[in-house]
């Protein structure tokens, strides 16, 4: 599929996502896409899932950060990087494919199994802070100190453009729904869909999720204000962003149409209708989209909705918790 690029001085142009397919690892590509017929009845809407848990990190963050590794000089033999886990886990993978160093700052309090992948995946891990953003801030002062390239999430277009190829792969199989409802985190993934999508599918609305207890990105696209909240609360942590990035704000402004909340009731509910209608094991982050359409159904009723389900690691313990119980 060749598109005309609506807006081609844009920092995410087309072209590249065009591109982007032909060099990403194909083992995150073309993932299952499919309609849930138990759970779009239970929801009251046709539900188009994209599964981006079937994949060696159970995370779609493998396309973007491939892409970005793929782009980093040789030269350069060691980066930084900050993450709540499924983003430095990426990094991790692609970074042992092509045989780079890599640092990842990750909070005190992150989720232990992320920790313990990323490490595996060859990622020299430093645990700082209390929260994500505070453990990003360390990282750019080891980075800075040392000389280092650090690599963001939202901010690196690599990292947008190849989740945007997830849009590319629905469109190219015909799937052109009334709504794609993505989780919001650093904005990587709702941003580069949401430029693919406003040339692919215009009539589609790009619907960001998320949680009430963590909506600094929310509050900054509604505001054109950059919003920073002293502090955040919810257990969904791939979408736990206190600070958040202007240029992906300004992404936003251009490519969404809507940001939904939902509060930690919603997430669970959504985690347990996923397991028990499709089978699926989701994260709290990757269930945020039918998060959405439960708080939210009256704005979905009847319509074909398509949601990304964006990652899969939780520990047993938390499986337990929110899944079992």
């Amino acid at each position: 599929m060749v598109l005309t690029d609506p807006a081609p001085l844009h920092r995410l142009p087309i072209a590249r996502f065009q591109a982007a397919r032909s060099l990403i690892d194909p083992v995150f590509l073309d993932s299952p896409q499919y309609d849930c017929q138990p759970l779009s009845e239970a929801l009251g809407t046709r539900l188009t899932l994209k599964l981006e848990t079937a994949n060696p990190i159970r995370s779609f963050k493998g396309r973007g950060a491939d892409l970005l590794i793929k782009s980093i000089p040789r030269s350069e033999n060691e980066i930084v990087a900050a993450s709540a886990g499924n983003w430095g886990q990426a990094l991790a993978y692609a970074c042992r494919n092509v045989n780079q160093k890599i640092t990842v700052f990750a909070s005190l309090n992150a989720n232990p199994l992320k920790v313990e992948r990323m490490r595996a995946l060859g990622a020299n891990v430093r645990l700082h802070g209390d929260d994500f953003d505070a453990s990003k801030i360390e990282a750019e002062r080891f980075a800075a100190e040392r000389g280092l390239r650090m690599v963001a999430d939202g901010l690196d277009p690599e990292a947008s453009i190849g989740a945007g190829t997830m849009a590319m792969e629905l469109t190219l199989r015909g799937i052109t729904p009334d709504n794609i409802i993505v989780p919001l985190g650093n904005g990587a993934m709702l941003t580069g869909i949401g430029r693919w999508m406003k040339a692919a599918s215009p009539q589609t609305k790009v619907i960001g999720v998320q949680a009430s207890g963590a909506d600094a990105m929310e509050k900054s696209w509604r505001t054109g204000k950059l919003v920073f909240p002293d502090r955040i609360a919810t257990i969904a942590d791939g979408i736990g962003v206190r600070v958040p990035i202007a240029a992906a704000v300004t992404d936003m402004a251009e490519t969404v149409d809507d940001v939904l909340l939902v509060d930690d009731t919603h997430i669970i509910a959504a985690m347990k209708l996923l397991f028990h209608t499709a089978g699926i094991v989701t994260e709290p982050s990757g269930a945020a989209g039918v998060a959405a359409i439960l708080a939210h159904r009256s704005q979905f009723e009847g319509t074909h909705c398509t949601t990304v389900i964006c990652g899969s690691n939780i520990t047993h313990g938390q499986f337990e918790a929110w899944i079992l119980r």
